[in-house]
């Protein structure tokens, strides 16, 4: 019998083609304080029927973000169906999302003047700590794999500084943090490929240049009302600019463009209603909040509301300017006052972006001297993560090797071919950890 048939699982059933056991398991809060206050976690494994007896080897799926669910499959599919052909795969629900214990304004707000500390819980090191627990307490200390996407290869970087020896590899899709890691410089550089996007979907869509300046308009007028009762106002507008870093972002916003009037200059229900779905942090209130702390270093002072303070040098960012600019993964102070679903983070948020006394997230020395195969695709014309700082990262991280391409944008993943080419990488230098 194998480890994993030892276990009871909460639940167990059939999705198209795989077979799914789902676990639970607390740990504390705050790592450092083992004794204190503890949350839940939510764990999914996914494995393919046929091999459901056999004990495969295990990767485990490092979600973006911050505070990104893991995915809920409805077939197999993309890297799922890459994966099940040799693996368990593993999905931990991180602290404060999908299934695990979660985390929204009204929780954090109750906490008032503790608020921001809370949230200094659920950064990059406190999720290894927990994928440290439940890899050795559900999985009997088995090394697995790391697959990341995006802001999970912030939480690679971390696993590899502190807790190598749980790996048997890494493979990292478009999330490679520069080091030391410094919100400043990052937004220096996405401002300049967010202009530049904005320009190729005018570009592509040449009438849309003059449409979107007329919703801007409007919106300026001012008393546009989404249906949750919020003011849509241009910079909240401008933010869905976001999705001009996944394919087929430019055409989802087109698309969202054609039908925003229905008469004269009276907006659309059906675009409100879709402006407030992507603009409104119900699925993920983490992602603007935890934004910027995903920066905090020691050696970097405060974040400090850096993608604000990048904003207000570059005036053609300007609301008033037209054509007009959209921003892009940028969080703002302005968010924690407009969007409802995210006032209760204010005070929160605002002690993050003034906090210095930041936990460790990396250990340069360790990255250095890394043994654990790691292989990582650099998307050349990424929106989100500048593929310079990640590179020059990659060469201070031993065993590492990468692939750049500009095929797919920050969303490459959902391709099974990606995670594909990594693997193929880390096979021709020898394969995985034993």
């Amino acid at each position: 019998m194998t480890a994993e048939a030892t276990r009871t699982p909460t639940a167990q059933y059939m999705l198209p083609g795989i077979r799914v056991r789902e676990y639970r398991t607390t740990v504390p809060l705050d790592w450092h304080t083992p004794d204190g206050e503890t949350i839940e976690l939510f764990v999914r494994e996914l494995v393919d029927p046929a091999s459901d007896t056999a004990e495969r080897p295990l990767l485990t799926y490092l979600q973006g973000g911050p505070g990104g669910a893991n995915p809920r499959p409805l077939g197999r599919d993309g890297w799922i169906d890459e994966a099940l052909r040799d693996y368990r795969v593993v999905l931990v629900d991180q602290r404060g999302t999908g299934g695990s214990t979660p985390v929204d304004a009204e929780i954090v707000a109750e906490r008032g003047d503790t608020g921001g500390e809370f949230l200094a819980c659920f950064r990059a090191d406190s999720i290894v700590r927990d994928l440290e627990h439940v890899r050795t307490s559900l999985y009997d200390g088995r090394r697995w794999a790391t697959l990341a996407q995006s802001f999970g290869g912030w939480i690679t970087m971390t696993y590899l500084s502190f807790a190598p020896e749980g790996l048997t590899a890494s493979y990292v899709c478009g999330g490679v943090p520069g080091m030391p890691p410094r919100a400043s410089e990052v937004y220096r550089r996405t401002f300049d490929r967010v202009e530049a996007k904005t320009a190729e979907f005018y570009r592509r869509y040449p009438d849309d240049e003059a449409a979107v300046a007329r919703i801007a308009d409007r919106l300026a007028a001012g008393d546009v009302r989404l249906p949750d009762g919020d003011v849509l106002t241009v910079r909240r507008w401008q933010s869905l600019g976001i999705d001009f870093g996944m394919k087929p972002g430019f055409e989802r916003l087109h698309w969202l463009v054609e039908k925003a009037f229905i008469e004269n200059d009276r907006l659309s229900p059906a675009f409100l209603q879709d402006v407030m779905t992507l603009s409104s942090s119900a699925g993920n209130p983490l992602f603007w909040t935890l934004q910027e702390s995903i920066y905090g270093d020691e050696h970097s002072g405060p974040t400090a509301w850096a993608a604000q303070a990048e904003r207000e040098q570059r005036a053609q960012f300007d609301e008033t300017r037209r054509p007009l600019l959209f921003t892009g993964e940028m969080a703002f102070s302005w968010m924690f006052d407009e969007v409802r679903l995210l006032r209760g983070f204010r005070t929160a948020v605002d002690q993050l972006a003034a906090k210095t006394d930041w936990s460790p997230l990396y250990d340069r020395a360790a990255l250095q001297s890394n043994e654990v195969p790691v292989a990582a695709v650099v998307y050349f014309d990424d929106m989100y993560v500048d593929a310079g700082l990640q590179l020059e990262t990659l060469k201070g991280v031993g065993n590492s090797q990468y692939w750049v391409t500009n095929e797919y944008e920050h969303d490459g993943i959902g391709s099974g071919r990606t995670l594909t080419r990594l693997r193929e990488l880390v096979r021709d230098r020898g394969g995985e950890r034993a």
